[in-house]
């Protein structure tokens, strides 16, 4: 195991930390407004989709071996679709707006206030919500710790520069993670929820992706001759569900707000450029690495 790698991973794992503990703390100090929160996700969700077809699903099928290594990796592309799509439905986790612009959370009873029961049952309608947003984020967020661990992993199997591998899915979570972050701390906050019951959990989440990235990097590195075959697998099963979290932040906005649309585009293409930037860069640098050794 390259020690280089190992430190880029850390590098990478306190960004993230860092990234997510500064997106909890901004429902305390910053209101964003819809038009903000939608170009923000635009951006994430075109370097995110860019990330899923540039980075994870061309890395992944390098390492697949045999004949059917296209089968196999659409496959596992559609499964990790089709298990964030569960997740979605299950868990309706992937919201960043709060307040009187989001839905009806923590208010979906408020019409029932003529019941003797009604605040209790909104009390235990909105504390079953939080459970279930915060799992969701969670399975979530273990999905990208994964990704990262992996994507690290690649750079050392191909013989890359350290500095560069992984690049584009830390670029990716980075970015993504402080959007999760304040959704989940904000609905603590509309919830009513205290101040060190907001912190713990923000700490807690801020802490998982860089510890699954962390052990799934060390964990790899203990199957020996099938490490390369798992590390395709994982990526195109990432690339996926990558590309499912992308489309979820970014077709609701097309179907129902016609508002921004230059704006939400530009964002998006931008994402996208950035990805495919990021992208010519690391193949660029395998490319020269691969090249001068068969020198």
């Amino acid at each position: 195991m390259d020690s280089n790698f190992l430190i880029l991973l850390l590098g990478y794992a306190l960004a993230i930390l860092a990234a997510s503990l500064l997106g909890g703390y901004l429902p305390a100090i910053v209101t964003m407004t819809h038009t903000r929160i939608q170009m923000v996700m635009s951006f994430v969700a075109g370097f995110i989709l860019g990330v899923a077809l540039y980075h994870l699903l061309p890395h992944g099928l390098v390492l697949i071996p045999g004949p059917g290594a296209v089968e196999k990796a659409v496959g596992l592309m559609m499964f990790g679709i089709i298990l964030m799509v569960l997740l979605l439905r299950i868990f309706h986790f992937h919201q960043h707006e709060f307040g009187d612009e989001a839905d009806d959370f923590p208010h979906e009873h408020e019409h029932e206030h003529a019941h003797g029961h009604a605040h209790a049952h909104e009390h235990s309608s909105s504390k079953r919500r939080l459970i279930s947003i915060g799992m969701g984020l969670g399975l979530h967020t273990v999905t990208e710790g994964i990704a990262l661990g992996t994507s690290i992993r690649v750079g050392e199997i191909h013989g890359g520069e350290a500095g560069l591998a992984g690049l584009g899915v830390f670029f990716a979570i980075l970015l993504h993670k402080p959007l999760d972050a304040f959704s989940i701390i904000g609905l603590l906050q509309a919830a009513g929820h205290s101040l060190r019951t907001r912190i713990a959990v923000n700490i807690g989440f801020a802490m998982l992706c860089p510890v699954v990235a962390l052990l799934t990097f060390w964990g790899i590195g203990l199957l020996g001759h099938w490490e390369e075959e798992v590390v395709g697998y994982v990526l195109v099963l990432a690339a996926g569900a990558f590309l499912c979290i992308s489309l979820s932040d970014l077709l609701p906005e097309i179907h129902f707000h016609s508002h921004d649309r230059v704006k939400l585009t530009v964002c998006f293409l931008m994402g996208i450029a950035l990805a495919y930037g990021l992208y010519f860069i690391e193949s660029g640098a395998v490319h020269g690495v691969e090249t001068h050794e068969m020198h």
